[in-house]
């Protein structure tokens, strides 16, 4: 089914060509950053600051500023680093981040991108995501979303950062055109990190041999940028080397009228307590 008559696209036709061509599309300057973006920096600022008073942590915490909203985070896990998972869960429900996870906005980039008159938000499909230096227990390896999500085939990640990513905080990197093979097998288990639990612990089969494949394309971006990645895309986090955290949004989209969510009724993935196994047997490969 199409999308309804009054709908009015915020992609052009050439920027809806490019995503289905290449799995994968930057569209530079999607969000306001005065309405939409300074909102969510600012509540991260306070959250901050409220946890550097309450753990007493010597650091004089300054004004609010675009460029400097995490100003206080590195000293916060520098004394504690149960303090970074504190704040990981903090700003995941900040209103104006709920309210961008699942605007009119967004929903007409689900319904644009895939025909549909029906976008869904997956619960525990959208967060904000904190990646610091020189950190790999939490840095995703090479995947796709539809494994640790479900809901439907027909989903969307919508990734937009709330830093200059730079190639030394580490950009996301996309798999050109992967999306066009299918669904990928993995090992639940990451053999060279075995810390990695749950979604990061996911493993492509052949992981080195099926990347090669592809050309990769590197998400160099600013704040209010979008990137846009179909589920099948394989993507993967950069690297941080830098000095600073790398913060950025996911909200991730489904189309309720794909059959394959449908057969088994949109049932979600990890963060619906359910695994692979349970719908998709055939991916796992132990």
């Amino acid at each position: 089914m199409t999308a309804e008559p009054s709908f009015i696209p915020c992609l052009t036709d050439a920027q809806a060509a490019q995503f289905h061509q290449d799995g994968f599309l930057l569209a530079k300057g999607f969000y306001d950053l005065d309405r939409e973006v300074r909102p969510i920096q600012q509540y991260i600022h306070k959250i901050i600051g409220v946890l550097l008073k309450r753990y007493e942590v010597d650091f004089e915490h300054p004004e609010f500023s675009p460029e400097h909203f995490d100003a206080g985070y590195q000293a916060l896990i520098a004394k504690d680093r149960r303090h970074g998972a504190t704040v990981y869960d903090a700003v995941k429900h900040i209103p104006p981040f709920v309210r961008l996870a699942s605007s009119e906005k967004n929903d007409r980039v689900l319904m644009q991108l895939r025909g549909s008159d029906m976008p869904g938000v997956p619960y525990g499909g959208f967060g904000i995501r904190i990646d610091n230096p020189f950190e790999e227990r939490f840095r995703a390896n090479w995947h796709q979303d539809y494994p640790s999500q479900f809901r439907s085939l027909d989903g969307i990640v919508l990734w937009s950062p709330l830093v200059p990513i730079t190639e030394d905080i580490g950009p996301l990197q996309v798999a050109v055109n992967s999306h066009r093979d299918g669904l990928f097998p993995v090992t639940s288990k990451d053999p060279d990190n075995p810390e990695k639990t749950g979604a990061y612990g996911l493993r492509l089969c052949n992981e080195k041999e099926v990347v090669a494949r592809y050309k990769i394309a590197q998400g160099i971006c600013e704040p209010g940028d979008l990137l846009i990645v179909d589920y099948l895309n394989l993507h993967a986090s950069g690297h941080n080397r830098s000095k600073r955290s790398r913060w950025s949004m996911q909200m991730r989209y489904f189309n309720y009228r794909e059959p394959t969510g449908q057969s088994y009724d949109w049932a979600g993935s990890f963060a619906a307590g359910r695994d692979i196994k349970s719908i998709h047997p055939e991916l796992i490969a132990e």
